[in-house]
């Protein structure tokens, strides 16, 4: 056999001895990733076996779930992804090893309680979280407004949201606003004033750049959304003048009946759609957060 030959067959060797040791790697790459994935599985699922394991280290290895929690809750949220099943049984984990871990209760219910993609959409589990905060941590009585919210915004049972508020307005410690909310919902239910007012709440008292800005959204559609009520009105005063509604919110300038064309939060005009009710410019960017928003409603 002369070299030629013999460099060809040590190369075909070669390439046949490379690609069988590649799909091998492959192979126990992907049993590392399953089991990997299994073991992980089996931790979240055991929280009061983490919590016996754990002993004097229990708080620490809440700070490590709890870091966990934001991280899993970031990554899903920046890729936009919805699919949040192992946030409840990092939350379980994280308070159960420590019940006093009052931000894993408060962000971690919000983080389970919004409509995808912002959350878990799963409100009953953010009601049960809170309770447990509360059972854990009677006289902290935010989490009683973080109950609220909940019954308020994602559940829409405002006998219960009101409850709430009347509850942590017991607490001493408590903002004089708690029992003006309970009696406000108790008679109202939902209205503009009730939801800008919780929503800049949030706003206002967040620390999770995340939940600000899901809040600064939800306040500039609040907004928008009172606008077009209200464009809605004096249109229904218009078609009783001239018996019919108006195609372009000009003509209620030219009616005498807005001094100024009316703009959304960004300044985009408002306009009205084909069946004639006010809605936001096609050009606004709170359009198309509008629609995704009611998108997973």
């Amino acid at each position: 056999m002369n070299s030629a030959k013999t460099i060809v067959l040590v190369v075909v060797i070669l390439q046949v001895g490379f690609a069988g040791v590649w799909k091998l790697q492959h192979r126990i790459d992907k049993q590392r990733a399953a089991l990997s994935e299994e073991r992980d599985y089996v931790l979240l699922s055991s929280a009061k076996l983490m919590k016996t394991m754990s002993l004097e280290y229990a708080p620490l290895m809440a700070d490590f779930y709890w870091t966990r929690v934001v991280q899993f809750y970031g990554n899903k949220h920046v890729r936009g992804d919805a699919n949040l099943e192992q946030l409840w049984p990092l939350l379980d984990i994280t308070t159960t090893l420590d019940p006093n871990l009052i931000v894993a209760y408060r962000f971690g219910a919000i983080f389970l309680s919004q409509r995808p993609p912002g959350g878990a959409g799963r409100p009953d589990l953010a009601v049960q979280l809170i309770q447990r905060g509360i059972k854990a941590n009677p006289d902290f009585w935010r989490l009683y407004e973080d109950l609220g919210f909940i019954y308020y915004f994602d559940l829409k049972d405002y006998k219960k949201a009101a409850e709430a508020f009347e509850e942590g307005s017991k607490n001493p410690h408590a903002l004089i606003w708690m029992k003006v909310m309970a009696a406000k919902i108790a008679a109202e239910g939902e209205s503009y004033e009730t939801s800008f007012f919780l929503w800049n709440d949030i706003y206002t008292t967040t620390t999770d750049p995340q939940i600000k800005e899901n809040a600064r959204l939800h306040l500039l559609l609040l907004k928008a959304h009172e606008d077009c009520r209200q464009l809605d009105l004096l249109a229904d005063q218009y078609e009783k003048r001239f018996g019919h509604r108006p195609k372009r919110v000009s003509e209620l300038m030219q009616a005498g009946m807005l001094r100024a064309l009316p703009t959304d939060p960004l300044g985009f005009a408002y306009v009205f759609d084909d069946n004639a009710k006010a809605a936001l410019n096609v050009n606004s960017p709170l359009l198309e957060k509008q629609r995704l928003l009611e998108r997973f409603k």
